[in-house]
């Protein structure tokens, strides 16, 4: 997947507002592979709603939103699935962890189904995010620091055209998050990919191509 087009894209929610001022809902916006963008928005204008739109997971919106030129309203099951293996990574903005694994379990799980990353590389990102003695930890016992990080990890465990990340670092303190951003830029670069990034103010300091405000 090369481009994604937001075609005067608004959450149905948004519906008849008038005050609405957005460098993404209501316009044209692209976004390519290879390329560095990030969004910042105030809390309510659709952050997390604009990643579930892009994602596929929700569909409450008006306009259209395109891969490639085709419109996602017009995908299979079967074509989301494909998608999702080989297109996109996605660190949610509430994690979704399990709870009552371990940081190792949480991200074996994916890369088990993918096998795409070797547990080298796997034990060495563990590392230079400073978790590795939490790697045996259960993830119901971990700050939601730690688990931002595990999360991290096991979004990398796939290919992926796009890395969507939502608030990644909003637990983080600033070493960590230029890690982080090291690590995702390092991986994206790797892979080609592009990466969108999300932010209510605390973002990863990257040289992005392109800052949206929401």
């Amino acid at each position: 997947m090369n481009k994604i087009q937001l075609l005067h894209t608004l959450p149905n929610v948004f519906e008849g507002r008038i005050d609405i001022v957005s460098d993404i809902w209501q316009q044209d916006v692209t976004f390519e592979k290879g390329e560095l963008y990030l969004v910042e928005a105030n809390s309510g204008t659709g952050k997390s709603s604009l990643c579930s739109y892009i994602y596929g997971y929700r569909h409450d919106y008006q306009g259209q939103i395109l891969f490639d030129g085709e419109d996602i309203r017009k995908y299979s099951v079967a074509k989301w699935t494909n998608v999702r293996q080989k297109h996109f990574a996605l660190l949610w903005q509430e994690l979704r962890m399990f709870p009552e694994l371990t940081a190792w379990e949480n991200v074996e799980i994916k890369n088990k189904l993918t096998g795409f990353q070797k547990r080298k590389q796997i034990e060495e990102w563990f590392d230079m995010l400073g978790i590795t003695d939490r790697l045996h930890a259960k993830v119901g016992r971990m700050s939601f620091g730690q688990q931002q990080r595990v999360a991290l990890i096991r979004a990398l465990c796939q290919p992926f055209d796009f890395l969507l990340v939502d608030e990644p670092i909003s637990h983080l303190d600033d070493s960590n998050a230029e890690i982080m951003g090291r690590i995702m830029t390092t991986e994206a670069k790797r892979q080609g990919a592009g990466i969108i990034a999300t932010s209510i103010g605390k973002h990863i300091e990257l040289e992005y191509d392109r800052i949206f405000n929401l």
